[in-house]
């Protein structure tokens, strides 16, 4: 019988992701503040107009509250595991990782730009690169130590409800655990689509046994504003 991932039970590189989005945010609290946090190292769409490309990456470790941080750090450790297991624990395959985790973060803020071209409402948050993460494990959980396709039932199903479900919280400006807030929804779904698409170049490129590909699928290899929480 296959065993299941346990829901908690992660290696030391999820932990590791998980205790960073929460020791950041504690940081965030002690040194800065939240709008000193937010002005400095959010981001807006308008650092894009600006060549601002630090905040791609900064945007992911400044949180909206302790509530915000834990349902991300939360949210990596129980949708990173399988992404994690398959990149290994070697030096390599945690740099992989670790390096997928970043890219999907970054490219969920440019989906969140590109969705409000210009705005200057920041946005804050890991939950784009989870999202990332979540992708990456899509591919992972139907065939135990291979990438699936990306047209199995299991990926095409799991995707249709991360876009439901992101829309839904979107229109309601709600998310469980954190209440009425804007929601950067366009950023979840741009992460989500990021790991999907780049779990295989990123694991052929840092895994220590690259991943074959039986089934051919073709990825070888500031102002006032309110800010949004990802």
């Amino acid at each position: 019988m296959e065993q299941r991932e346990p829901f908690f039970r992660g290696p030391w590189t999820l932990w590791t992701i998980a205790l960073v989005i929460l020791g950041s945010y504690a940081a965030q609290s002690l040194l800065l503040g939240m709008d000193a946090a937010i002005l400095n190292y959010a981001f807006t769409p308008t650092d894009l107009d600006h060549g601002r490309l630090s905040t791609l990456i900064t945007a992911l470790f400044i949180h909206g509250g302790w509530a915000h941080a834990g349902m991300n750090a939360v949210g990596a450790l129980a949708f990173g595991a399988p992404a994690a297991r398959y990149f290994g624990l070697t030096l390599r395959g945690a740099l992989g990782f670790f390096l997928l985790y970043l890219v999907c973060g970054a490219l969920s803020c440019v989906g969140y730009a590109l969705a409000h071209l210009h705005d200057m409402a920041p946005l804050a948050g890991a939950s784009g690169a989870v999202s990332g993460l979540l992708g990456a494990s899509t591919r992972l959980i139907e065939r135990k130590g291979a990438i699936s396709p990306l047209a199995t039932r299991s990926v095409v199903a799991s995707t249709f409800a991360w876009i439901v479900i992101n829309a839904v919280m979107g229109a309601l400006h709600y998310a469980p655990g954190i209440g009425e807030v804007h929601i950067a929804w366009e950023a979840h779904i741009a992460g989500y689509f990021a790991g999907l698409l780049l779990v295989r170049p990123f694991a052929a490129a840092f895994r220590q046994s690259p991943p074959e590909d039986p089934d051919g699928d073709g990825l070888q290899g500031h102002d006032g504003s309110s800010e949004r929480l990802g």
